[in-house]
């Protein structure tokens, strides 16, 4: 069972956490977790994150309804990353889309040849 005391927190006490759709694979977000909002995220199955930016825990769906149900939680092997396997209620970014990475900012590589060329 992964603990908070199993974390490497890094200065800020926080905790980069990437969360990928349970059933599809696809990564969803990535936000930051403290102590606190990760005791939250185990004791409740919801994903309770940090921000970074207004300083205070904040619960994904609490305003929306877009909750994000925790399917599994692990961290990396350096213990510096958590990864977060979640069911969603709806549409994971605050713009209304699927996922954080639903953006132009993107570069799609040629797919290598079978040589890996």
């Amino acid at each position: 069972m992964i603990r908070a005391e199993d974390i490497r927190w890094d200065a800020q006490g926080l905790c980069p956490c990437i969360v990928q759709d349970y059933d599809t694979g696809r990564v969803l977000t990535l936000a930051y977790m403290n102590r606190e909002s990760f005791e939250r995220s185990k004791l409740h199955g919801l994903c309770c994150f940090f921000s970074r930016s207004r300083q205070k825990l904040w619960l994904k769906g609490e305003q929306s309804g877009n909750y994000q149900h925790i399917v599994t939680m692990e961290a990396d092997c350096d213990a510096d990353a958590i990864l977060l396997r979640v069911r969603k209620d709806g549409p994971a970014c605050h713009l209304g889309t699927d996922s954080c990475f639903d953006t132009t900012l993107r570069i799609d590589f040629p797919k290598p040849d079978a040589k890996g060329e």
